[in-house]
């Protein structure tokens, strides 16, 4: 289903977690559409968040004050959907949203979302939070879906992870960055029980580990780099790009056996791909409807991923065609852009009259139905046109999110700016806003 305009959408992220970078993936995404996108910038709560367990006080009187600090934030939250007037809400996997919140956006007629990027066998507290919001996102399948209809949520579908190839891209690498980063083989990613027993069957092997959770297993402490210190997301493009095999293998809370049969795919799997990097990854169930058996190696066992890292080792050649493969796959099919049109059409052909017109959003009265840049000389609408490309907006954009995205940019305003800010503020002199 086509969107009729340009949305305004807030994406609010986690304070911490895996799925903050994937909020900002997603909030490139929306914008690369053509969107207007604001960020809940959640991180920034969180250093005063965990500040509440250095207070050396009960647990019972603990569990309080966090319950109590994230009822402000949820507060803070709804202050910006005040503000903004967003057509769509949409929330990663344990944002900061509390049920009062949710109720309250409910109620008010705000469209939200949830792209929850978790295992729900481990992560439980959808069972609370999925019936509050209006259309809820998942990276697996049944049983999930099932579970999630049983507990009263019509609107939940299946959205697989992605890439920002704007992101995730080959990256040429320095001799000196290929030595910092490069080896034949290594794996990056957190210390979880099966990767820990896996990986000590790969000491043999010119083997880096990078990522975090691991300082206590003694028998990897020889291939940790940095000491077990997070990896930013720059550095990562690079060790992809500088490893001749990737090790992608799904985390489990359980060691035996180390490789264990799973359902969704992980944001790796996607990154690497679109990396250009090749990648010997576990088999998943929901992997061969997204990249064909040319285009990822997989194994099922222990032995067939030694077995397979040291065949492709041998054979560069094959390595660089799957990887060319998948990385046409994944431009082609699996980006973040790719995944937020089809959120925004699934909220469409489910939310009737979703998006509402402009000008009859809440609260925009007639300076949100007047668009002043159309009354504008033909050689200063030329000038506003370059300037609303420059800030990534549509020609046809409203005047208000032309408004909003002039007050988001840094530095000095120029000229035209300030005339169009002046405009603005006649506008609302005269409607009374």
């Amino acid at each position: 289903m086509t969107i009729s305009r340009p949305l305004r959408v807030l994406v609010v992220q986690p304070m911490y977690g895996g799925s903050l970078p994937v909020a900002r993936y997603a909030a490139s995404g929306l914008r690369s559409l053509g969107h207007l996108v604001e960020e809940f910038d959640a991180p920034d709560f969180h250093s005063a968040f965990t500040a509440l367990k250095r207070l050396r006080v009960t647990l019972d009187r603990l569990e309080h004050l966090e319950n109590s600090f994230l009822q402000v934030v949820s507060q803070a939250i709804l202050a910006k959907v005040e503000t903004f007037r967003p057509d769509l809400v949409l929330a990663l996997a344990q944002a900061p949203l509390s049920r009062q919140a949710l109720r309250r956006l409910r109620s008010a007629g705000t469209a939200t979302a949830m792209w929850f990027v978790e295992d729900f066998r481990l992560f439980t507290y959808w069972r609370a939070f999925a019936p509050l919001y209006d259309f809820f996102f998942v990276i697996q399948k049944e049983p999930f879906l099932t579970a999630l209809q049983e507990i009263g949520v019509a609107n939940a579908s299946y959205l697989p992870l992605a890439a920002d190839p704007a992101f995730h891209k080959p990256t040429p690498l320095t001799p000196l960055e290929q030595h910092q980063f490069g080896s034949a083989v290594s794996f990056l990613g957190a210390g979880y029980p099966n990767r820990r027993e896996a990986f000590k069957h790969l000491l043999g092997m010119d083997f880096r580990l990078w990522g975090s959770d691991w300082e206590d297993s003694a028998a990897l402490r020889q291939v940790l780099q940095r000491g077990g210190a997070r990896i930013a997301p720059e550095e990562a493009v690079k060790i992809f790009n500088a490893t001749a095999v990737n090790v992608n293998l799904h985390s489990s809370v359980k060691a035996d056996p180390p490789v264990q049969p799973g359902d969704f795919v992980n944001p790796r799997t996607f990154e690497l791909a679109a990396c250009g990097a090749f990648q010997v990854v576990d088999a998943r169930s929901l992997l061969p409807e997204l990249y064909a058996p040319d285009e990822l190696a997989t194994f099922s066992t222990l032995q067939e991923m030694k077995d397979l890292i040291q065949a492709s080792l041998a054979d560069p050649t094959a390595r660089q065609a799957m990887a060319a493969k998948a990385r046409a796959r994944t431009l082609a099919e699996h980006t973040y852009a790719a995944r937020m049109q089809r959120l925004l059409e699934v909220v469409a052909e489910r939310r009737p009259g979703w998006p509402a017109d402009a000008e009859q959003q809440p609260g925009a009265g007639q300076a949100g139905a007047a668009n002043p840049l159309r009354d504008l000389p033909p050689d200063l609408q030329a000038a506003v046109r370059q300037r609303l490309e420059s800030l990534g907006a549509p020609p046809d954009a409203p005047f208000k999110d032309v408004i909003w995205r002039l007050r988001q940019q840094p530095g000095e305003l120029g000229s035209l700016d300030t005339a169009l800010l002046y405009l603005d503020a006649l506008q609302r002199q005269y409607s009374g806003e």
